[in-house]
């Protein structure tokens, strides 16, 4: 069974996309600990990061870098969080996080109440970075 990110990867569930290309895809966490809270993946479903190939692996970062400038010039942050879980979705994935402090990337910490009219804007803002 596809995982929920290979569904949006195939538009059949909504997602706020921010960036794509060939074989990545960047979209809002929909359970944003801060706002510009982003998800980076393969295209290509994958449970752990580190069973992609050297070269998928490279890329994604390469892709996550980008992603995250754009989330910067966009997101007042002091620092750009990649954190790396891979628990709750089987399939590789890298948050990006705009932080100021180390505690924003406390996931027990309780999401941003956001609409879908906030969470387009924001989307809009990063595809426009």
């Amino acid at each position: 069974m596809a995982s929920i990110f290979s569904k949006i990867v195939a538009r059949s569930l909504p997602s706020y996309i921010v960036a794509e290309d060939e074989s990545h895809l960047a979209f809002l966490d929909i359970r944003p600990l801060k706002e510009g809270h982003t998800l980076v993946i393969p295209k290509r479903e994958e449970d752990y990061i580190l069973d992609l190939s050297s070269e998928e692996f490279t890329e994604l970062w390469a892709f996550a870098k980008e992603v995250a400038k754009r989330i910067e010039k966009v997101v007042p942050c002091k620092r750009m969080a990649l954190v790396v879980l891979g628990m709750e979705v089987p399939h590789a994935h890298i948050h990006l996080i705009p932080i100021d402090r180390e505690s924003d990337i406390r996931f027990d910490n309780p999401p941003l109440k956001l609409s879908p009219a906030e969470f387009e804007a924001i989307a809009d803002r990063i595809r426009n970075a």
